[in-house]
């Protein structure tokens, strides 16, 4: 089963920066998660998950980030309690995908 650790809700956050200020609630939420998403290592593996849809913390992502395992636990765990990612154990490896509904709140505030 799929967990997702993250104590908010997806809400249909707000309408593009372009087309309306942000109340205060909703900069603050995205500010969080764009703050997140600040850290290149985090990025990049945000970036690597969705693109191969899930992904071994273990298997597969160590080699391409070139950082130490302790390292992409670290940001896995940070990006997790964001919310940004999930994550399921399967025996002794546990494999993480993004939650596209919150992927598509950052897209649509950035007005993609």
């Amino acid at each position: 089963m799929w967990n997702n650790h993250s104590m908010q809700t997806v809400t249909d956050c707000c309408a593009p920066l372009t087309e309306e200020p942000l109340g205060a609630a909703d900069a603050t939420q995205l500010a969080e998660w764009f703050g997140v998403l600040s850290d290149p290592t985090r990025l990049r593996l945000l970036s690597l998950i969705a693109a191969a849809g899930e992904a071994c913390a273990a298997c597969d992502l160590v080699e391409p980030l070139g950082v130490s395992q302790p390292t992409v636990s670290h940001h896995l765990k940070v990006l997790r309690e964001a919310g940004l990612v999930e994550s399921e154990k399967r025996g002794r490896w546990v494999y993480y995908r993004p939650v596209p509904d919150r992927l598509d709140v950052l897209g649509r505030a950035l007005g993609s």
